[in-house]
């Protein structure tokens, strides 16, 4: 076991926008030490250690050698090269989702992680989004869930090339799909292709437990919309992502003499206001000093890519 007194040496591996979030938010946890930091574009690199007073790594498999754990936020076809790499010198790993860009690859790292007991943090980090959790609390005291709708988009998401937007946006409501309304039983897709890329996907799966997830994912549209809605019979709770505010609508039933009046009540949850990767990072802390801790894993990775992939074939046949 990990010396309590002794800070968690972590390498992060990827440096454009998800990865500067990392590198922002590991500098807020006190018992971490960002080891070194590591990208392709060379230039980037020693610029972002220069600016972060970090080190820039050279040699990465010689400061591999010196690390408890490794981030890795590189494009996503290269991370099943990285986890393999990173394996061999750590034991404890954090991905960005997707965990890898197939289900074949996602199998293999699930197989070689548990033969040399290797821990996986797969970076579903709307799990940790406060309104989620709020979300959740209200959901439980519903009488019955039908059907959550979650729509993303984001134009600006456009700029990473190498996978599409199931992959890229929708994995997230996916995953969240998956999470609140368990085992898909039968899923139905279309969407929008352009130059072989899907762009915008509609996806309705049925749950085993007779629930929907409708989820929505766009490229394309010109407004940036992060929301859960949720159709109970009880109660309609719009849930924003962004700006983290839960409202669940409900109607009331007034007796005014002998007529009956219906009238709709809106409550506004209170939600916190932390920042998500934070949260989702002080996670991989703890696992990476063995505590007991439920965090989304290569397992939950698997079951969101083997959706996605489903999608992907629909849209394209």
């Amino acid at each position: 076991m990990k010396n309590k007194d002794k800070n968690t040496r972590i390498g992060l591996l990827g440096l454009g926008n998800m990865g500067k979030n990392h590198l922002r938010n590991l500098s807020m946890i006190k018992q971490v030490e960002l080891a070194f930091i590591y990208d392709i574009d060379k230039k980037l690199m020693d610029q972002t250690a220069e600016q972060y007073s970090v080190k820039a790594a050279d040699n990465l498999e010689q400061e591999l050698e010196n690390v408890d754990a490794v981030i890795i936020a590189t494009p996503t076809h290269t991370h099943f090269n990285y986890i393999q790499l990173a394996s061999d010198y750590v034991k404890y790993i954090f991905v960005e989702k997707p965990l890898t860009h197939s289900i074949s690859t996602t199998i293999d790292v699930i197989r070689f992680a548990e033969e040399n007991d290797i821990k996986i943090q797969v970076g579903f980090i709307e799990r940790y989004n406060s309104a989620l959790a709020a979300l959740e609390n209200v959901i439980r005291n519903s009488n019955k869930v039908i059907n959550i709708d979650f729509t993303r988009t984001n134009k600006l998401s456009s700029r990473i090339t190498d996978i599409d937007v199931v992959l890229d946006m929708m994995i997230h409501d996916i995953d969240l799909a998956l999470f609140l309304n368990g085992k898909p039983k039968i899923i139905n897709a279309h969407g929008y292709v352009n130059n072989n890329i899907i762009e915008y996907a509609r996806a309705i799966i049925t749950h085993e437990n007779g629930r929907f997830s409708n989820i929505i994912a766009s490229r394309i549209t010109e407004k940036k919309i992060r929301q859960i809605n949720v159709t109970c019979e009880d109660m309609y709770i719009d849930c924003n992502l962004m700006s983290k505010q839960v409202l669940v609508n409900k109607q009331t039933t007034q007796q005014y003499l002998n007529n009956v009046s219906i009238s709709s009540k809106e409550e506004t949850i209170l939600v916190g206001l932390q920042e998500g990767l934070l949260l989702e990072l002080i996670d991989f802390f703890k696992l990476c000093n063995n505590e007991s801790i439920i965090v989304p894993d290569a397992s939950d990775a698997l079951k969101a890519i083997e959706v996605a992939c489903k999608i992907q074939e629909i849209i394209m046949d």
